[in-house]
């Protein structure tokens, strides 16, 4: 049996011609729509949309927001609460440097005690480590949203206190009784100095000092006659960390800086038993010994011990 014989595809000189174009055209499309494709696909790399609208609208939205308001439009005030919990709860939640703590009926009795206008007095013009109007400026809230923190506060602690009375156009703010008006500007011009002179950074600081002083381990006194520890120079960088560093170790409450020569130069050009006498009965916002029973001879070598540290 025979096989039939094959033919070729191609057999016209027509044929051949739509070949040869068929050969060149058909990739050329393919390539053509694959980048197409490629071109108006969804892309999901990291970053290809980093210049979307909607992306970039979001980063340049805290520094191109703006804020306007009318200045003629009646002041709209914050209630006590809003003011507690923007300003007052910072040192009042937890009860640090000293503060009496949100509804502690224990710490704020004595307080309550003094009555409403001498509270709203002291928190305009400060206390201790509190800065007056807890750091703000009259700017951010008025003397009547203060007084409203203030009987905020106290009421929530078993006082009674009306709120303030509310300011009214056109005539002087009242404010606590007995306050007088050189009082005012005094507790403004302390306001002042303190935003001129600390930022709320240094105000913190100072606080959370003040607190880590309270908080310092009181050690018994040492017996008459106990000698000083075989090495002063360790019993002194461990009373440093203990206690001094609460303040020295950040330059708070005007305290120099441990190891800045030159905020311990002019310290440094009185005796050392000037200097000694300043550790052990206090300067200043110092308390003696840093607030602790350490022995003599160990707030001593504390300070030789910081004194090294700045030559």
């Amino acid at each position: 049996m025979s096989e039939a014989p094959h033919g070729a595809p191609i057999k016209t000189p027509g044929q051949l011609i739509a070949a040869v174009i068929a050969g060149f055209a058909v990739p050329i499309v393919i390539i053509v729509l694959l980048a197409y494709y490629v071109d108006n696909s969804t892309r999901t790399g990291a970053g290809t949309d980093g210049l979307s609208d909607a992306v970039v609208d979001s980063r340049v939205a805290p520094i191109a927001k703006v804020d306007i308001r009318d200045a003629n439009a009646p002041r709209v005030y914050k209630t006590g609460e809003e003011v507690y919990k923007a300003v007052c709860s910072a040192c009042h939640a937890a009860g640090a440097a000293g503060a009496p703590k949100f509804t502690n009926t224990g710490d704020w009795a004595p307080r309550i005690a003094q009555g409403f206008d001498t509270l709203w007095h002291t928190a305009l013009t400060g206390k201790g480590a509190m800065p007056p109007r807890g750091g703000t400026s009259p700017d951010d809230y008025s003397d009547y949203e203060i007084g409203l923190a203030v009987a905020y506060m106290a009421n929530n602690a078993g006082a009674k206190f009306a709120d303030p009375p509310k300011p009214v156009p056109g005539q002087p703010a009242a404010g606590p009784a007995g306050a007088s008006g050189a009082a005012a500007a005094s507790g403004s011009e302390a306001a002042s100095g303190a935003a001129a002179g600390a930022s709320d950074t240094a105000s913190a600081q100072a606080a959370a000092a003040m607190a880590a002083m309270k908080n310092v381990p009181q050690s018994a006194a040492p017996a008459s006659g106990a000698t000083q520890s075989a090495d002063a120079s360790q019993a002194g960088k461990a009373l440093y960390q203990q206690v001094c560093q609460a303040c020295h170790a950040a330059g708070v409450l005007n305290a120099p800086k441990f190891g800045d020569k030159e905020a311990w130069a002019p310290r440094l050009k009185d005796p050392i038993d000037t200097i000694y006498n300043y550790a052990l009965h206090g300067k200043g916002t110092m308390p003696p010994k840093g607030g602790s029973n350490a022995s003599d001879a160990d707030v001593k070598a504390a300070v030789d011990y910081m004194i090294s540290a700045a030559k």
